[in-house]
């Protein structure tokens, strides 16, 4: 029989789980890895940074529905890789990462780029394998891919030391594993279902909490079914789309009132987490009732006072909830709750269609936000990051689609919307991918524009270009007087890296000129840049931020 190296192993294994994509930057010792990956029919993303590959894979695989996969070098390389682990373990996104050491024989005599990977590793993931022998690898690849998507998603990390990545072996020695088990959904118990349901049915304002979990779960049928019974809902970020943002009962644009009118709240896939102010008492109704439904266990325990938990599949769980309240009659009070939940929504949009009605020059980042909603077509992906921009995309751009949205998640980590767009258009090349960028945070990962022109990524970037962080807001606000704009940023042409690498480009600084941009760029078939100069002064509605 033939002989494999570890990187041709590790390759094939890869491809009988069903990846067909990998991400990474080409370096050794995982030449051979990338080189395998190309020899089995997989398509290598090679960019120019291994955090930019990371975001790419965790977006890839989240759309996809399976986990994504970096490769990456030694050292540096590898370490790279911790920030991308640490989001998408926090964010619920599966990834594995492949991770080459330094030679086992050099190990603690000053091998090249020798570091101790498994704890840069750790903290970040929810498991580390390192491989102990070239027979192991498809084994620890198939657990590392296996785990990554297990109960909450999240990242892996697979170190390989570079000898056992160039040893060759017999290919019957390879012992590659062609088959995964068919593993049930976890049900919830019964008795748990109709605590809920009867805490739902007898409450006076009943609010349902939906996460990114529901859209993992693929729960859109059943909690559509389910607050189509008469229930507002409020999202978290990432979970925008699970159920249509047109549904009449989606109550973002009052969520502040949602939250702390609500006498029954039930949380479906997410974390009372900082995005919903840790479930404490002070930010909520005197006389909540909180219920959570989660796949894991410990996230139970949290800030929250929670009466009651149920470990669940989150689909499962909410069509089994649709079907216990369909026989039950909701309190006569939630319609009144709905009347007035409905008009602070409706008082809310007004404001806003107001504000993002603007013709003033500089534009207002409002308006520009309104062009791209008004554009966009119903099945587009949507990347949004940055801090001006993200709060008022969180607002105001609607999404329509179960993981269809990506945004800097629950660690809050800008950089990440370039990458992710490019990700989620290698995953769907059907749908267009739109990314919606503050200047500085499309500066964190410029670069991969060229990444996205070479590999066929067909994403249009939308950058907002106030001239800093928060604008000149943060300057202004928290700096000494007449101190240097350490916050500001060059008013950069922006569009010049789209035509750079032979993309579509676009220059905007009239308002009225937004949309027929936006039209030619997602027309054009390839990777694009519209370039908006919009008012460094601008705040979002209300002038808070997203991350306050």
């Amino acid at each position: 029989m033939a002989e494999l190296n570890g990187g041709q192993i590790a390759a094939l294994q890869l491809r009988a789980a069903g990846i067909d994509t990998v991400f990474g930057v080409v370096a050794g010792p995982m030449i051979e890895v990338f080189a395998g990956a190309q020899e089995a029919g997989l398509k290598v993303v090679n960019c120019r940074h291994e955090e930019n590959a990371g975001f790419m894979a965790s977006a890839w695989g989240y759309v996809k529905g399976k986990p994504g996969v970096v490769i990456a070098g030694s050292g540096p390389g590898m370490t790279n890789t911790v920030t991308p682990m640490h989001v998408a373990t926090a964010s619920a996104m599966p990834l594995v990462v492949l991770g080459g050491s330094t030679y086992a024989r050099h190990r603690g005599i000053g091998g090249f780029q020798e570091c101790d990977q498994m704890a840069f590793a750790a903290p970040g993931c929810k498991q580390t394998f390192q491989v102990d022998s070239t027979e192991r690898i498809a084994e620890l690849v198939y657990l590392a891919l296996g785990k990554s998507a297990a109960g909450r998603p999240g990242a892996i990390y697979v170190d390989f030391p570079g000898n056992f990545v160039a040893q060759r072996i017999d290919e019957s020695r390879a012992r590659l594993r062609e088959h995964a088990p068919e593993v049930t959904r976890a049900f919830p118990d019964p008795n748990g279902i109709d605590r809920i349901a009867e805490m739902l049915a007898g409450a006076k304002s009943p609010l349902i909490i939906v996460g990114k979990g529901a859209a993992w779960a693929n729960g859109s049928a059943a909690l559509t079914r389910l607050v189509n019974l008469g229930i507002p809902y409020i999202s978290s970020p990432m979970a925008r789309g699970v159920i249509d943002d047109d549904n009449p009962y989606f109550m973002n644009g009052a969520r502040g009132m949602a939250l702390r009118g609500a006498d029954a709240i039930v949380m479906i896939g997410g974390r009372f987490n900082w995005i919903f102010s840790m479930g404490r008492a002070s930010r909520l109704h005197p006389d909540v009732r909180l219920a959570q439904i989660d796949i894991e266990p410990e996230e139970m325990f949290n800030g929250s006072n929670l009466a009651i938990g149920i470990v669940a599949d989150a689909a499962v769980a909410a069509e089994q909830l649709a079907q216990a309240l369909s026989t039950r009659r909701l309190n006569q009070a939630t319609e009144q709750w709905l009347a007035v939940l409905r008009a602070k929504r409706d008082e809310n949009a007004a404001a806003s269609e107001a504000v993002m009605a603007s013709d003033a020059s500089p534009i207002d980042p409002h308006r520009l936000v309104r062009d791209v909603r008004d554009v966009l077509p119903r099945n587009a992906s949507i990347a949004v990051d940055g801090e001006v921009i993200m709060g008022i995309c969180r607002t105001l751009l609607p999404s329509f689609g179960a993981r269809s949205r990506l945004n800097a998640g629950t660690t809050g980590c800008m950089g990440t919307g370039a990458p992710y767009a490019i990700g989620a258009a290698l995953a769907a090349p059907d749908r267009p991918s739109v990314a919606v960028l503050g200047d500085y945070a499309f500066g964190a990962a410029a670069m991969s524009i060229e990444t996205a022109m070479r590999v066929g990524a067909k994403a249009v970037f939308v950058v907002s270009n106030n001239e800093g962080i928060a604008g000149h807001g943060i300057q202004d606000r928290m700096m000494p007087p007449n101190s240097p704009r350490i916050a500001s940023l060059l008013p950069a042409n922006y569009e010049k890296m789209a035509e750079m690498v032979d993309g579509h480009a676009e220059r905007v600084e009239d308002p009225a000129d937004i949309k027929p941009a936006l039209e030619r760029a997602l027309a054009s078939d390839r990777i694009s840049l519209v370039h908006v100069r919009t008012d460094p002064k601008a705040s979002r509605l209300g002038g808070a931020s997203y991350l306050g």
